[in-house]
């Protein structure tokens, strides 16, 4: 596949998201990507979204901000750490209430729903210095249309008839998240204090 082949796919597969997400998401679990390729994407998601981060606190400081979000490999290790217990945690909640997903089909649409992120990183940090009012606009509805794609996503994921079993999946993993997160967290706070 050319350079040019995979825009036009990255291009048409966006576009399907925001009409139609649970069409994308069968588009995407249908390629049958190997776990290895996934995890290195679901790696490398994290490394351009910590730099991201890490440039958007250099050019733009936030006064008050805790130590750790300074060290580029401690938000590395938060990040990644954060799409790994998302991605189990979504699996296991989907199972548990009678999902039929697999963890690779989960594994593969918190990836690109990383890579829709990142696109829209890139145009809010664009939008924050050209016009910081509609960043802000900007950055809500991305927020509110992510969590649309997403619970459209879980559904096609675990072949739920209705989204409202996919919403459910959402919240209960949302728990066991914030838990895994409030560990990391814990975790990475201490290391970074080892290194400043």
């Amino acid at each position: 596949m050319t350079g040019t082949d995979l825009r036009t796919l990255l291009t048409e597969l966006v576009v399907l998201s925001l009409r139609n997400p649970r069409q994308a998401a069968e588009q995407i679990i249908g390629w049958r990507l190997d776990r290895e390729t996934l995890w290195t994407a679901l790696a490398l998601a994290a490394a351009v979204n910590t730099l991201i981060f890490s440039l958007s606190i250099t050019l733009q400081p936030t006064p008050g901000m805790p130590e750790f979000f300074t060290s580029p490999l401690a938000m590395f290790v938060l990040l990644a750490g954060v799409l790994v217990i998302t991605t189990h945690g979504l699996y296991w909640t989907g199972r548990a209430i009678g999902g039929k997903g697999d963890l690779g089909d989960i594994l593969a649409l918190v990836v690109f729903l990383q890579v829709l992120r990142i696109l829209a990183q890139v145009v809010i940090f664009v939008l924050m210095f050209v016009a910081p009012g509609i960043s802000l606009i900007f950055s809500l509805a991305t927020g509110i249309i992510g969590l649309w794609i997403l619970v459209n996503f879980i559904a096609a994921a675990f072949r739920f008839p209705t989204l409202g079993r996919a919403f459910g999946t959402l919240l209960i993993a949302m728990l066991m998240i914030v838990l895994g997160l409030s560990f990391l967290l814990s975790i990475i706070g201490i290391a970074a204090q080892g290194v400043v």
